[in-house]
């Protein structure tokens, strides 16, 4: 399917094989449903990095939302290889990002899954976050015409959603940070607290 990679989407197939030791990078087709009608080119590349776990990521979505030369692209770090509910995920994501209007995502929105991420995940959300774990050499690929960034869909809880709501973006990381929260688990604890004393958190 490499052969339906568009010059963009190779550009970023490149940035990341030049950046991740590891598995080489497999080329999935999207879920089936309408969003080959708004991103005809969207496509979901998957590898094991040397650190673990498997990287799922659009390419093409760029071509479909880009304005001057600008558009997203999206990043998801899953425990294992598990291919059809990470396509999924990122299917859905790039649907929203390409239905435009108040689906438009950007750094620091959520998205609803409507489901655990996994199996037994209190994860029913996704985070757009800055791709921490990689630094910043990531979030910026030069394609053809312009740049994509590359953002990390990082799954949350609703209370770490509501959490990120109420007291910023900040306060959450900053709860993921001391609470040692490991990205790829889908059982991890929840982190939030909370609000008031004798009301659920999580």
């Amino acid at each position: 399917m490499d052969h339906d990679l568009s010059p963009a989407a190779r550009s970023v197939r490149e940035h990341y094989a030049g950046l991740f030791t590891g598995s080489p990078i497999t080329v999935l087709g999207p879920a089936p449903g309408p969003v080959r009608e708004l991103v005809p080119g969207l496509r979901i590349l998957s590898w094991t990095p040397s650190q673990g776990g498997r990287i799922y990521a659009t390419v093409g979505l760029w071509d479909a939302t880009q304005r001057d030369g600008h558009a997203l692209e999206f990043l998801l770090h899953a425990p294992e290889a598990d291919d059809e509910p990470h396509v999924e995920l990122l299917t859905m994501v790039a649907y929203y990002q390409a239905s435009g209007g108040d689906y438009r995502l950007g750094h620091g929105h959520t998205v609803g899954i409507g489901r655990g991420w996994l199996p037994g995940s209190a994860c029913d959300h996704l985070l757009v976050s800055l791709p921490y774990p990689w630094g910043p050499r990531l979030e910026a690929c030069a394609v053809p015409g312009g740049h994509a960034r590359v953002l990390w869909l990082l799954p949350i809880t609703r209370a770490e959603k509501e959490l990120a709501l109420r007291d910023g973006l900040e306060a959450l990381e900053d709860r993921f940070e001391a609470a040692g929260v490991v990205p790829t688990d889908p059982l991890r604890a929840c982190t939030s607290v909370p609000e008031k004393p004798g009301h659920p958190g999580c």
